[in-house]
């Protein structure tokens, strides 16, 4: 088989049906869109519009807010972190942190930084840094023999926050 033998099967592909193109094609003067009026026209739509009573979107009240200054973590299970050391993607003996984590193909990216879960077991004492834990996380390293490092979050612009105080004095 060549590179330029290849074709599809016959039938699977259509031509695009060229609208708008006489009235011998089947689909000329109004091209399949009905008569005149807002909805025959390209660019428009009226999505929300109730004939002048109150739209929906309108009626309801608002509720909450977005945090712009929220922390994304990635999340890390305790099982899933038992099933890379067993297949020997990450070495126990040495402080597992998150680049190392990335690096051994068990997260795909860092984000804000780890957190650590409690689902399945952990059996190997490891010593771990992360962004976060939970309680149970804490107890189920310490339980094994291990030991768990949090990182302290970094604080929201410091250097702003400081030069405004500066500016005030």
């Amino acid at each position: 088989m060549k590179l330029n033998e290849l074709s599809d099967n016959p039938g699977a592909t259509k031509n695009r049906k060229r609208v708008g193109r006489g009235a011998g094609s089947g689909k000329g003067k109004t091209a399949g869109r009905g008569t005149k009026g807002q909805k025959s026209r390209s660019g428009v739509s009226i999505k929300g519009f109730e004939g002048g009573q109150m739209p929906l979107y309108r009626r309801l009240p608002k509720r909450g807010f977005t945090n712009i200054f929220r922390r994304h973590y990635v999340e890390l299970s305790t099982g899933r972190l038992q099933i890379a050391i067993d297949a020997e993607k990450i070495d126990a003996e040495k402080q597992i942190t998150g680049e190392a984590l990335v690096e051994a193909g068990v997260l795909r990216r860092l984000k804000d930084g780890v957190r650590l879960l409690v689902k399945g077991e952990l059996t190997t004492k490891v010593d771990i840094v992360v962004a976060g834990a939970t309680k149970g996380a804490l107890t189920v390293v310490e339980t094994a023999g291990g030991k768990v490092t949090v990182l302290a979050p970094p604080k929201q612009d410091d250097a702003a926050s400081s030069k405004s105080k500066s500016e005030d004095a």
